[in-house]
């Protein structure tokens, strides 16, 4: 399951490219311990940001995930999101690892991006089901994961051990291929209004 770049009207999704971590480390250092506080790995060193770019170049290039550098329409980089957990013989992919700038959050920039990534997912490659999947203690991420139209499954408790010690519960959400046209008319109105 390859793709390359996703355009929208306020959203550019690319692949990340070796050597971006720099960029994406000078968007988010200042407001890191916020951005990345539900992240169960640690993102909150220059080293932190260089580690997750080898893990996530690593398994792009062995197929596991497609990572994106998420920019706004200028081209500034604002954030990162991926394909993940690719499940070809199961037609079942993963979005998540998702962050956004603090500057661009609350806007359509996420809800663009998540469209952008089901169409691919359903219209691309044909998946029969995307997953979501986020901290039970995420509100925020959980209401938007609703508003997109997913639907919660359950909770896999004691399902990760964050950097910090804490057993991270965890909250899984999913679309499907059925569901998919609605889930797809609700976005696209909503990016009209």
């Amino acid at each position: 399951m390859d793709c390359g770049e996703l355009t929208g009207r306020v959203v550019r999704l690319t692949p990340l490219e070796a050597g971006q971590w720099r960029e994406l480390w000078r968007v988010a250092e200042a407001d890191g311990d916020e951005i990345f506080r539900w992240f169960p790995y640690a993102m909150q060193t220059e080293e932190d940001f260089a580690r997750w770019e080898a893990k996530a170049l690593g398994e792009a290039a062995r197929g596991e995930s497609r990572v994106f550098v998420t920019r706004d329409a200028g081209g500034r980089a604002i954030g990162s999101t991926r394909f993940m957990n690719i499940d070809r013989a199961n037609r079942r992919v993963e979005i998540g690892s998702t962050w956004i700038a603090t500057a661009w959050q609350r806007t359509a920039v996420n809800s663009e991006a998540k469209y952008l990534m089901l169409r691919q997912a359903f219209e691309g490659w044909n998946c029969a089901r995307v997953e979501l999947k986020t901290d039970r203690l995420n509100q925020r991420s959980r209401q938007a994961i609703l508003r997109l139209g997913a639907r919660e499954e359950g909770t896999l408790r004691q399902h990760i051990l964050t950097h910090s010690g804490r057993w991270r519960d965890t909250v899984y959400f999913s679309i499907l291929d059925a569901e998919w046209p609605a889930v797809k008319a609700r976005l696209e109105a909503r990016a009209k209004e």
